[in-house]
């Protein structure tokens, strides 16, 4: 019985441990490392949490600027004006529009078709390439 509980516990341990490491910051170096062009399907809340905002905005990093087109808003959709973002300890900044300070992200997870970055609170964006 006792045998049973610890190989249960040592599972779920096990299990938290691989989940964590799933998603291990990648330190951005350059602006260089965000160029491209990404669509975002949808958000959530933390890695753990079931339910999804999806979304339909574009995130176009080019020239050291960042231009986020097809906000959803109330009735219709915007676009951001283009931004300056930075690089700054491996994080990606991206200043807020029309008040001083940054969104911080941290980015989780690239490959050639998809990118998930971190919000500073813990929320994902999950991205797909253009």
């Amino acid at each position: 019985m006792i045998v049973k509980k610890l190989t249960w516990v040592a599972a779920v341990l096990a299990s938290g441990v691989l989940a964590s490491t799933a998603y291990a910051d990648i330190a951005l170096t350059s602006k260089d490392d965000m160029h491209g062009k990404w669509k975002l399907q949808y958000t959530k809340n933390s890695l753990t949490a079931k339910e999804t905002v999806q979304r339909e905005d574009s995130w176009e990093f080019s020239g050291g600027k960042v231009t986020i087109t097809n906000i959803a808003r109330e009735g219709g959709h915007y676009d951001q004006v283009p931004l300056n973002y930075e690089i700054e300890n491996g994080k990606l900044k991206v200043p807020f529009v029309g008040r001083s300070g940054f969104d911080v992200f941290t980015l989780e997870e690239r490959n050639a078709d998809t990118m998930t970055l971190k919000g500073k609170f813990g929320e994902l964006y999950y991205f797909v390439k253009k």
